[in-house]
């Protein structure tokens, strides 16, 4: 009889600004926690914070840092506080994500592009050879960062990817287990729609997310 290969969508919550939700997502299971550097963001979170929580954080979850066009040496110095990816959620070019490759030789990096109908695969692949994944959020005119918005999810099949796909835009535990089911990503990225306000979580609706992933994942 074959075997059904295991489906894990690994779990990354985003916009983390307390160590009591930090806690909390790595009790439930949550892989990835994301720390947002971008100053306009309601949810930024300064160095010294993210230090103080990741000082306290159990062993085997990753540490995202997110950052905005954000000069080569302040990423730098940010990941020294111990982070393990660098998601880069503006315009960096491919060159600035080689040159910043090659000056933090053990990070992760994760591109994110906004993505709507005139999306095309062609704006992926200078990228394919200098980041780890690809994490697809909402095109929103004039916004940068992340949206909070769903977008079409059937326009990521048309681009032919071939860096693992992070989805991300709007995902709730209303909707979450349906995005798994189609589009198989490698990963989920949760934020505004488990909040109570922006950069305060609400873990009981993280807790729902945790169970709506491994439902779909076991479908």
């Amino acid at each position: 009889m074959e075997q059904r290969p295991i489906r894990r969508t690994r779990v990354k919550m985003c916009g983390t600004t307390r160590l009591e939700d930090a806690l909390g997502a790595a009790r439930l299971g949550v892989d990835a926690l994301g720390f947002i550097f971008y100053p306009k963001s309601p949810r930024y979170i300064s160095r010294e914070a993210v230090a103080s929580i990741l000082a306290k954080l159990p062993p085997f979850v990753a540490r995202v840092g997110v950052f905005v066009d954000a000069p080569l040496t302040e990423v730098v110095q940010t990941v020294g506080t111990g982070l393990s990816f660098v998601q880069l959620h503006g315009s960096e070019s491919p060159e600035y994500c080689r040159e910043l490759r090659a000056l933090l030789p053990s990070c992760g990096f994760l591109k994110a592009f906004r993505v709507s109908a005139e999306s095309s695969g062609a704006t992926f692949t200078p990228y394919e050879t200098c980041v780890d994944a690809f994490l697809l959020d909402t095109y929103m005119k004039g916004a940068k960062g992340g949206t909070g918005e769903v977008f079409d999810w059937s326009i990521i099949d048309k681009l032919k990817l071939q860096r693992p796909v992070i989805l991300a835009g709007g995902l709730s535990p209303e909707n979450v287990a349906q995005a798994i089911l189609e589009v198989a990503p490698y990963a989920v990225d949760i934020n505004s729609a488990i909040e109570l306000r922006p950069g305060v979580k609400d873990i009981r609706r993280l807790q729902t997310v945790m169970e709506m992933v491994g439902e779909a994942d076991r479908r």
